[in-house]
């Protein structure tokens, strides 16, 4: 069955247009919030969290679907400017009924939407979108004063976020004597990101840190890395990471100005899982994952299963399959014993063991729109395996201590 709002990450469109107007938000959060009521148990009201990027219209949008929700009985929780992946984790530390995250990822600032997530952090099956979308053409059914939901500000969300992102590896790694180049892409982790890298002991510097509503996205982070590529060349940092908008998609840049894409970061990943002696029974990539990929995992014994193009199929297929690596080309990448979706800020975190550099700058996932850097060897098994990062001896694992995966 198609569907008429919702396409493969939420619904996204040029804001001011049909459906991201606020007139249609109200909608759509009234109909949403009559769905989780539907579906809800007991008399608890229900509770969502709603969380942006820097766009202007963000306000907007925000705005009108607290006053959809409220509308239908439910309760609100705004964190501000938070990235996808946060917004994911919070929903589930705080035991909430569903995530809201307002953004268009790696669009200009002109366009906007919504996607949401489930109870438990992970995106919502194309059943619940339809069941939302049969709603929208139901009458309202607006609550009375004494039935109408609350909204309440968030105190921390990103403190209580960079905190999460740093669990994410064990505290044997550090980063200490290592300067990394952070692009924020002037989007929702232009302040975690940074505090994420400095409080593991780096020395951090920022580009597209400096959101002013309508410059997302606009000649910095994932999308146009070249800016990172430049800076970290200018900088004489160790390493670079580049992020989208929402910054659920990843890219990084070492020393030398080489750029990995999510497909190069998916195999370091395994690499790194198999020097610590990890079993890695298989991965996920999609459609579009390069060859010379998928034979360099199988001449280390990785299975690489391919779904369509989308993180939200990859991770149905690792759901299917009992499984915890996978990404995409264009960044996004999932690691399922470390977050539910897809994080660029937790994925940029991942220790970095003998042969795999990826992760003193980073473990959460996040981009798209990655170019094509080191083209000679992307061809060959051989090829992905010249290029993978090598290790910095200046990423230290405390002795004794247990690494993290």
């Amino acid at each position: 069955m198609s569907r008429t709002y919702f396409g493969t990450d939420g619904i996204r469109g040029a804001v001011g247009q049909a459906p991201i107007t606020p007139d249609f938000m109200l909608r759509l959060g009234h109909a949403v919030g009559r769905v989780l009521k539907r579906s809800g148990k007991g008399t608890r009201r229900p509770t969502v969290i709603i969380g942006k990027d820097t766009r202007i219209s963000g306000y907007m949008i925000e705005s009108a679907l607290e006053a959809g929700f409220a509308s239908a009985g439910v309760d609100v929780l705004l964190s501000g400017p938070l990235p996808t992946p946060g917004v994911a984790y919070l929903t589930r530390a705080l035991r909430l009924d569903l995530g809201v995250v307002i953004s268009a990822s790696h669009n200009p600032f002109g366009d906007n939407g919504v996607k949401f997530f489930s109870a438990r952090g992970e995106k919502l099956p194309d059943e619940w979108e339809h069941d939302v979308e049969r709603m929208l053409d139901e009458p309202p059914q607006w609550v009375d004063s004494a039935g109408l939901g609350k909204a309440r500000r968030i105190d921390d969300a990103q403190g209580r976020y960079v905190e999460f992102c740093k669990s994410t590896i064990g505290s044997d790694v550090s980063l200490k004597d290592l300067k990394i180049v952070v692009d924020a892409a002037h989007g929702a982790a232009y302040q975690v990101a940074p505090a994420v890298f400095h409080e593991l002991g780096a020395q951090v510097s920022c580009i597209g840190c400096n959101p002013d509503g309508m410059n997302i996205n606009a000649g910095v982070g994932a999308t146009s890395p070249a800016a990172l590529v430049k800076a970290v060349a200018e900088q004489g940092a160790d390493y670079g990471v580049a992020l989208d908008g929402d910054a659920d998609r990843l890219q990084l840049v070492d020393a030398q100005g080489r750029l990995y894409n999510g497909d190069e970061l998916l195999y370091v990943m395994v690499a790194d899982r198999l020097a610590q002696q990890q079993a890695v029974s298989g991965v996920v990539g999609t459609l579009m994952t390069n060859m010379a990929v998928e034979l360099a995992l199988r001449e280390r014994g990785v299975e690489l299963v391919r779904a369509k193009v989308g993180d939200r199929y990859v991770l149905e297929e690792l759901t299917a399959r009992r499984w915890l690596l996978g990404g995409e080309g264009s960044g996004h990448l999932l690691a399922l014993d470390k977050h539910t979706t897809g994080d660029s800020a937790a994925r940029r975190r991942e220790p970095v063991p003998a042969d795999a550099t990826e992760r003193a700058a980073g473990r959460r996932r996040g981009l798209e729109g990655q170019p094509e850097a080191g083209r000679r060897d992307r061809t060959s098994a051989a090829g992905a395996r010249r290029q993978r990062p090598r290790a910095d001896p200046r990423i230290r694992h405390r002795a004794g201590a247990a690494r993290d995966g």
